[in-house]
């Protein structure tokens, strides 16, 4: 394993649990491969574990391939992260506005602004004062007044798009991308690999994941589902993809409270984690499509299967709190 940063020992298992159950999807899709024709890497990047594997008999020009692609993704992680202090985000929270914005921010930025309305406002980047205010008391729950607060601070029809500048026109403000900016990196990543001539990839990372291709002749790439409920490693249900995108949020990544009632995907409006859905994972054309979407329909509930069914190329497989199983009509599990 090649890890490109420094980390504690504590962070990593961290990283290593919340990762477990999509590693053992990744697995079921890679097995049964000739090890002749696998060539894979895993690192650390966007904070959890990327799994890449290429299909190629010519180890050297995948393993060149490989480097590009990680390469491509650390430089987008360094323009989109919230967590690096040079970022561009982290300098637009702090000033509350950005002159000359990377093409990249931009249209990540254009794209959430249009899943905001497509969604009624249930996707929204201006969350994060909400996030910030749950997880600054761990096991302790934000008061009504304080959840109000911060409320004042959210509203995607804030940010002001103007050229290549953008602004909040309210202090305070501050944007995260984490529900669609691993997945549009994953895209860019797919794409070096495409030009590099590689048609048959999984890149998987921490819930999201990309089937480029097959994985033999005839044999498209496998991806299992983790149980919302059961421990890591009990899958639900798997499905084969191939060009597809997929990608599930849960109720179970983060919870701040045992019963799941409360946890890290907060209804931007309300202030609370909706009270409908488990789990939910999405098949989309692009990786950002589809990890945006599942952010979106965990917030919306029953009803966000609904505008999935509106959208071209996209599906939807829900798990209630209930353990009730949800799809829309085209999605097709094994």
């Amino acid at each position: 394993m090649n890890l490109k940063k420094t980390i504690t020992r504590r962070q990593f298992l961290k990283i290593i649990a919340a990762s477990g159950a999509i590693g053992l999807a990744w697995k079921l899709g890679i097995q049964n491969l000739s090890p002749d024709l696998v060539i894979s890497e895993t690192r650390l990047l966007m904070g959890t574990i990327i799994n890449l594997v290429i299909i190629s008999e010519n180890r050297e020009s995948a393993s060149t391939a490989i480097e590009a692609c990680f390469n491509s993704m650390s430089e987008l992680e360094s323009v989109l992260s919230r967590f690096q202090p040079e970022s561009q985000v982290s300098k637009l929270n702090r000033s509350g506005m950005l002159a000359e914005a990377h093409p990249a921010l931009l249209g990540l930025v254009t794209q959430s602004l249009e899943l905001s309305q497509l969604s009624d406002g249930a996707f929204d980047i201006t969350v994060r004062p909400l996030l910030n205010l749950y997880q600054s008391t761990p096991g302790v729950l934000p008061t009504t007044r304080q959840i109000d607060q911060a409320l004042q601070l959210v509203g995607y029809q804030k940010i002001v798009l103007t050229g290549q500048e953008v602004d909040f026109n309210q202090p305070g403000m501050s944007i995260t991308l984490d529900g669609i900016a691993k997945g549009f990196i994953l895209d860019k990543g797919i794409d070096v690999l495409k030009k590099f001539g590689y048609g048959n990839v999984l890149v998987e990372a921490g819930g999201d994941l990309m089937g480029l291709g097959e994985k033999a002749p005839q044999t498209p790439w496998r991806i299992g589902l983790q149980s919302p409920r059961d421990k890591i490693g009990n899958l639900i249900a798997s499905l084969d993809i191939q060009d597809r995108a997929v990608a599930t949020s849960g109720d179970y990544m983060q919870a701040f409270k045992p019963d799941f009632s409360s946890h890290h995907i907060i209804d931007p409006r309300s202030g609370h984690s909706s009270p409908e859905l488990a789990s939910v994972s999405i098949t989309a054309n692009t990786v950002a499509l589809a990890d945006a979407l599942a952010t979106t329909v965990m917030v919306m509930g029953k009803s966000g299967l609904e505008l999935i069914e509106q959208l071209d190329g996209c599906e939807a497989f829900a798990i209630t709190k209930d353990l009730t199983e949800l799809k829309t009509s085209g999605f097709q599990l094994n």
